[in-house]
């Protein structure tokens, strides 16, 4: 489910769930095709090729079966199931759902192939599947008394119309009335991620209709979920939430303004501490903190670690980092020179060029103060022109500035890099246009491991921020 931090977000929530033993499960598409694997030619020119892999090498096939009617046909669904084990034992399941049957059409087999693949058709008829076809693998697995259904985002939304279905039972979903709307609101909570309109799933209404089918479509529009003669996924979600939060503080507010007919709270995002924190740093911990992996509130002692000790472990993760842009790029970087670290995906809002706006400045700072590396990652989407376009400038600054500043660009940003890269720099930057940035991450990751963030406040930087203390705005 990778795609940004969306993806990775949601496997830290579920880790995090089974270390502490709570009762949850999680539902995706299994994207056989991943979302892409990332090549750059020396201009910086994207091309994009599937990422293949065998699920059964991965995770356990179940036996269950579910049929959803998609755009006129029905789809077979199965799934695999993969366990999550927590520190303390606890097991946590995701079972990952799968259209790829003999027994479906080319249409419905590609259905879980791609995150973000093909059209608007395509896109709609991957959340019937998420969402109705969620709700009924997670029925045919024996769960049957479900207390919540946490929707990220607005692509699952459709569960809502499963869940009415289920409540109306035989009556029919066009006899749903107001209690049958709030006995399914009382079941669903809902984490919008997206500060701009544009983010949010939207479908025209005869599409719709194909791909759902008009009586479906009829109770959506009938309870608030279509705005303007279109399907819209995140206010399908706010009609049938009980509960809805934004992901930071300032992102709650931005989503009260967008959506003022919803009482929108705000839980700003975390990671999972054990799986972000280099093994220099895990040994640090381990020797000053033994009971972290288990309480990470217990980080707050970090303060008495001695600040050398710190230095010789971000030190030993600089190293790492060094043999790693060696090995991927052949450029040597120096450990003594100020690294800094920018890794996220290329969307044009959040400007990965803009410390490249004045050369000339960043040049007589580079010759004033010091000699600087830079170290990028990150992918456009496919569809993105001008986010690849902003890839290419940041090459393009790399090849001006190169008597005077080392960049590199880092292809095919995944876990593993950003694990060495968030750890093995000396300063993380980010630079959002405000206020587009809901949460953000990855400088959550970077101070987990000593490091800095200097970026625009924004997201959770608004309150992670304490001016030349944890950074610097």
């Amino acid at each position: 489910t990778y795609s940004g931090g969306l993806g990775v977000l949601a496997g830290d929530t579920l880790k995090a769930a089974a270390d502490l033993g709570l009762p949850m499960a999680g539902v995706t598409l299994i994207h056989r095709k991943g979302y892409f694997t990332q090549r750059l030619n020396p201009s910086g020119e994207q091309t994009e090729s599937p990422t293949e892999w065998l699920p059964s090498t991965h995770f356990d096939e179940m036996p269950d079966r579910v049929r959803v009617r998609v755009n006129g046909e029905d789809v077979v669904v199965r799934c695999w199931r993969y366990t999550i084990k927590g520190y303390h034992g606890d097991e946590l399941p995701i079972y990952f759902l799968d259209t790829d049957l003999p027994e479906n059409s080319m249409f419905g087999r590609s259905l879980t192939d791609s995150l973000y693949g093909g059209d608007g058709r395509y896109r709609l008829a991957q959340e019937v599947i998420l969402g109705i076809g969620g709700v009924a693998m997670l029925r045919s697995l024996g769960y049957a008394n479900l207390r919540a259904f946490h929707m990220n985002e607005g692509h699952s939304a459709l569960l809502t119309v499963a869940l009415l279905e289920e409540q109306v039972g035989g009556r029919g979903i066009a006899s749903a009335g107001p209690a049958d709307r709030e006995a399914v609101r009382e079941r669903c909570v809902f984490t919008t991620h997206t500060p701009v309109p544009a983010g949010h799933d939207q479908f025209p209404l005869d599409l719709a209709r194909e791909i759902i089918g008009i009586e479906r479509v009829n109770a959506i529009c009938a309870f608030d979920g279509c705005v303007a003669n279109v399907l819209n996924m995140t206010y399908l979600a706010l009609a049938f939430s009980r509960y809805v939060n934004g992901v930071a503080m300032r992102h709650g507010q931005v989503s009260r303004g967008m959506f003022p007919n919803y009482p929108i709270a705000s839980i700003t995002n975390g990671v999972h501490v054990p799986t972000w924190t280099s093994p220099p740093f895990q040994q640090l911990f381990d020797e000053f903190i033994p009971r972290w992996r288990g309480d990470v509130q217990n980080l707050r002692y970090a303060v008495s670690i001695p600040l050398e000790d710190i230095r010789r472990a971000h030190a030993a993760c600089k190293a790492t980092l060094i043999e790693a842009v060696h090995a991927r790029t052949g450029k040597r970087f120096d450990a003594n020179v100020m690294t800094i670290g920018y890794a996220r995906r290329a969307a044009t809002y959040k400007r990965a060029d803009l410390i490249f706006q004045d050369p000339e400045r960043l040049r007589a700072l580079a010759d004033k103060v010091g000699p600087i590396q830079l170290v990028y990652a990150g992918k456009a989407h496919p569809r993105d022109a001008e986010g690849k376009a902003m890839i290419r400038r940041v090459f393009d600054a790399a090849e001006n500035l190169r008597d005077a500043v080392q960049v590199v660009y880092l292809e095919n940003y995944d876990m593993e890099i950003a694990s060495f890269l968030i750890a093995g720099v000396d300063l993380w930057l980010n630079t959002p246009q405000k206020p587009q940035e809901a949460s953000g991450t990855s400088g959550m990751k970077a101070a987990i491991n000593g490091v800095p963030s200097l970026s625009v406040l924004d997201g959770w930087w608004v309150e992670g921020h304490v001016e030349g203390v944890t950074g610097w705005s």
